[in-house]
């Protein structure tokens, strides 16, 4: 399987992907947030698994942040979305696509990677440990309808 970084001509099975992650978002939405995810801007990338058979099998959008919680550097690259199709978990292929994001934050200037997982998401949890993360903070945020 090879990491590259995204084509326009992946986006059909990137929103696919994009849609399995984030279910509550509108195509409409992702395709908005796609459109910034493929810019060949420096403060934004996307890395794709890319299967034999041409479809795509997982993916990661990383971004330069100025700050994130728990890090000490600026700017710090950080996984915005990670996602691997069910049928490759545990292969290694997510490991590969956080390799290829940590190595395109460190070629522009960072030296932390920072994510985060949802506090009940127990297998993003697992995976990022396996991959080196280690957890920094713990944050829950309030909300009330007024």
């Amino acid at each position: 399987m090879q990491v590259r970084r995204v084509e326009h001509a992946n986006w059909d099975e990137w929103l696919r992907m994009r849609s399995a992650l984030w279910p509550k978002t509108s195509s409409d939405e992702h395709r908005v947030e796609m459109e910034e995810y493929s810019m060949p801007d420096v403060k934004v990338a996307t890395f794709v698994a890319m299967r034999d058979d041409g479809t795509l099998g997982g993916f990661l959008e990383a971004s330069l942040r100025q700050y994130a919680d728990g890090c000490h550097t600026s700017p710090v690259g950080y996984i915005e979305g990670w996602y691997v199709d069910a049928d490759l978990r545990r292969t290694g292929i997510g490991g590969q696509l956080v390799r290829a994001a940590e190595q395109w934050a460190v070629k522009q200037g960072c030296q932390e990677m920072a994510s985060d997982c949802l506090i009940d998401n127990a297998v993003s949890f697992k995976s990022h440990l396996a991959l080196g993360y280690e957890e920094a903070e713990r944050l829950i945020h309030f909300r009330k309808n007024l």
